[in-house]
C-alpha cells in the first residue's frame, strides 16, 4: 500500500468522525477547545488503535467479527440518533446528547472507527506481516482522524451559529444516516 493510498484510505475513515464532530459543535454552538480536543484526541486514538486491534486479532476473530462489525456501529449510531431526535422533540432545552460527556465521546469513538477494525483485518491479508509495516498507516489514521474531527467542531459551531433549527433533530438524523450507510456498505 502507497504512502497516497494510506492517505486517502486515512481521510475516507475519519469522515464519520468529522460528520459526528460537525453535529457535536453545531450542537454546543460555541468554541470549547477542551471538549474538541478530548473528542479529537478519542476519535483519532480510537481509530489508530482500531486498525491495529484488527490487524493483532485477523488470523483468530476475522471471521467472527465480519459476520457482525456493521451492526455494532448501526446500532449505536442509531441509538444515539434516535435519542438526539427524541431531544429535538422535546421542549426541555436540556440536552441528553451531550458531547462534552465522557461516555457519549467513546461511544462515538467506537461506533465511528468499527471500519477501522475492518481495515486492520484487511492490513493482515494484503501483506503488512510486521508491526513495523502498519505503524506509519495507524499513526496517519489517527492523525487525520484528529485534524478533521477539530475542523468538523469548528465548522459545526460556525453552523450552530448561524441556524436557529433543532439541530438535535438534524444531528440524530446525521447519526442514523452514517449508522445505515455502513450497514449498507458491508451488507452488499
Amino acid at each position: 500500500m502507497g504512502t497516497l493510498e494510506i492517505w486517502l484510505l486515512a481521510i475516507s475513515l475519519a469522515m464519520d468522525c468529522f460528520t459526528v464532530s460537525i453535529t457535536s459543535g453545531i450542537i454546543m454552538r460555541r468554541i470549547c477547545w477542551r471538549t474538541f480536543l478530548i473528542m479529537g484526541f478519542f476519535f483519532g486514538l480510537f481509530q489508530g488503535i482500531m486498525p491495529l486491534f484488527g490487524w493483532l486479532c485477523a488470523n483468530h476473530f476475522r471471521h467472527l467479527i465480519e459476520s457482525f462489525d456493521h451492526w455494532i456501529a448501526f446500532g449505536l449510531l442509531t441509538i444515539l440518533g434516535l435519542r438526539m431526535i427524541k431531544e429535538g422533540f422535546s421542549n426541555d432545552d436540556k440536552c441528553c446528547f451531550d458531547p462534552t460527556l465522557m461516555k457519549v465521546v467513546l461511544t462515538l469513538s467506537v461506533a465511528t472507527s468499527i471500519d477501522a477494525l475492518a481495515v486492520g483485518i484487511s492490513f493482515a491479508f494484503i501483506g503488512m506481516n510486521t508491526f513495523a509495516s502498519i505503524l506509519s498507516p495507524i499513526l496517519i489514521i489517527g492523525l487525520v482522524s484528529f485534524v478533521m474531527s477539530i475542523a468538523g467542531s469548528l465548522i459545526g459551531v460556525y453552523l450552530g451559529k448561524r441556524v436557529n433549527l433543532r439541530m438535535e433533530l438534524w444531528g440524530g438524523l446525521i447519526l442514523i444516516a452514517i449508522g445505515i450507510r455502513i450497514l449498507i456498505e458491508h451488507l452488499s
